[in-house]
This record gives C-alpha cells, structure tokens and sequence, in this order.
C-alpha cells in the first residue's frame, strides 16, 4: 500500500534494482554495456596487425625482386628460347614443335633410359648406408675410424672420384684384379668400353659416392631414437633385427624421405663431372644423362636452343619431384 492509502501498482521494489540501474555504463534496459577500455584494445591490436601486415611486404619486396630477376626472368627466357632455333648469338622462332620433335627422338629416350638405370641405383644409395650405420650406431670396434672412412667420399670432389673410378674399372683395373683372383677371369671386360657396363660403372660410383653423406644422416637419425625405447624392446624380448626393423627403421622415417630426396637430385643434376670425367657421355650415348645431353647439344654441337629445352625438361622433372615429395610429406603431418 502507498502512504496515501492506494493501491500500489508498480513492480515491487528491490535490494537489488537501484544497484543495477546505478552500474557503470549501464544502459537504458540495466544491463551494462560493453567497456570503452575493451573495445580500444581490440583497435589497437587490429591497427597492430595491419601495420605489421605492411611491414612484411615491404621487407619482402628485396627478395621478391631478387628471385624475379635471378629465377623467374632465366626460367622464361628458357621456355622462349626453347622453342627457338638458337645458335647463341640469333634466334628464329619455331614454336612448340620442337618439343614435338623432341619426344619423337630416339636418342632422347635413350638418355632418359640412362637416368632411369641411375635411378634404380638410388634404393642401393639408400640401404647400404642405413645398413653402415646401423652398424656404426652399436659402437663396432674401432667405429670412430670406419666412421672417418666412411664420410670421405663426401670431402673428395666429383672429378677425383671419376678418376679414382677410371683407374678402379680399367681394363687392367682393380675390378678385374679382383675377378681374376677369384677365379672369375671370363668375367673380365673393359667396363668402360662397352654402354651397359659403363653406365653400370657410373652407377656404381654414384652409389659409392653417396655412402658417406647418407651414412650420416642416418647415424644423426638413430641418435634421436630415445634409448628407453629401446630398453624396453629388449625387456619385452625383442632381438636386434626385430629391434631394428620395427622400431629403428619406423623412427627414421623422415630421415628416409630426405636422404631419398637429396639422392635422387644427385642423380639427376649432379653427375655432370663424374661422366665427364669417366667416360664422357660414351660409348655412344651410353652414359648421357638429360644433364649431359643439355651440355652436348649446347656446347658440342652449338644447338643452344635444343640445350634450353632439354633444360626446362629437366626443370619439369625435378619440379614434379618436389610436388610428390611435398605431398607425401603433409600426409604424414
């Protein structure tokens, strides 16, 4: 009831209410608002970002210059020359047939053939390593000096190594010292003299050369592996080959996909010295790689336009590689 005697009509009055309606920035309805305080924050980080944003694409603005004109500018040149009948000093345009008269060539495909040979070396470049260093990991007797041995392929250049392989797979060589005193004297040949066993030999030496840095990257692979694990292998009565191939083998994984990466680049674009130097591409094409034949037909036989095309051939292969190496490896993310 009001003091005057009426009915009260309006909502009852509580403890509460005056403490809502006297909130700081409380609204017309009593509820409070949000704080200037906030809102002012959040500006100040969006206005942060944005100033950050453009920062970073000012600082990237060098690089992007530099890869145009160091990369993208040669790759297009390549791609326009090789379609050009090029002597080094004039061009004449020919246009995308020449691609055409590329992949009818025969000898084309019979380099391509050679790099496929040294790519069926690159699974040997990969598990004789990880067999050497599975070794060296248990601590062999005098493994520190195998260890040495080992890696010293890695600090000889690639045209020692092709001499070292001419006097190894000479006619009177160690191969066939070897041979013969094993009692294997028909097996004698000139290694060199002949196509397949010359790209044989190549690819010999190329397996020999990558066993010290694939070693390593193995040996640094192992030593991540926690010990505990293991420990608890052997107490669960796991041999070392069951040890090995179910737990060393797993955990070097990503270690596999780099070593296999890095070997197959090898084999594609770094052999150039090596062939050079053994055997020259001979006998016949018997061991040009798509990397030498870029060099025969531009500087041998002066065809710099063919040479730009076989390189954005060999730019596509490599490119493709890297797509496949990319994805497989986000699927294991």
């Amino acid at each position: 009831m009001r003091p005057d005697g009426e009915q009260w009509t309006g909502a009852p009055m509580t403890a509460e209410a005056p403490l809502a309606l006297s909130a700081p920035g409380a609204g017309p309805s009593g509820v409070a608002s949000r704080p200037r305080g906030r809102d002012a924050r959040a500006r100040g980080r969006s206005g942060l970002g944005r100033h950050r944003a453009r920062a970073g694409i000012l600082l990237s603005v060098p690089a992007l210059v530099l890869v145009l004109f160091v990369l993208i500018v040669p790759i297009g040149e390549a791609i326009y020359y090789s379609m050009t009948n090029w002597n080094g000093l004039t061009s004449q345009w020919i246009g995308p047939s020449t691609y055409t008269s590329l992949f009818t060539d025969p000898v084309f495909w019979r380099v391509l053939e050679n790099n496929g040979i040294l790519l069926l070396a690159v699974p040997v470049a990969l598990l004789v390593p990880l067999g050497i260093a599975a070794l060296l990991h248990e601590h062999v007797w005098l493994w520190k000096l195998f260890r040495s041995l080992i890696f010293l392929p890695t600090a000889v250049s690639w045209v020692v190594i092709g001499m070292i392989a001419v006097r190894v797979f000479a006619p009177s060589g160690a191969v066939n010292f070897l041979l013969g005193l094993f009692g294997l004297g028909r097996l004698e040949t000139d290694f060199l003299g002949h196509e397949y066993t010359a790209i044989f030999a190549v690819a010999l030496t190329f397996v020999w050369s990558m066993i010290g840095t694939n070693t390593i990257i193995f040996l640094t692979g192992m030593s991540t592996v926690d010990p505990a694990i293991y420990e608890a292998a052997v107490l669960d009565g796991a041999g070392r080959w069951a040890t090995f191939r179910r737990i060393t083998v797993p955990m070097l994984k990503r270690y596999f996909q780099f070593t296999f990466v890095i070997t197959m680049i090898t084999a594609f674009t770094a052999l150039f010295s090596l062939i050079f130097i053994m055997t020259g591409g001979g006998p016949g094409y018997g061991t040009t790689t798509l990397e030498f034949f870029v060099y025969q037909q531009a500087f041998d036989v002066g065809q710099f336009g063919t040479g730009a095309m076989l390189g954005v051939v060999l730019f596509v292969i490599l490119f493709a590689v890297s797509l496949i190496q990319l994805k497989l490896l986000r699927e294991d993310q």
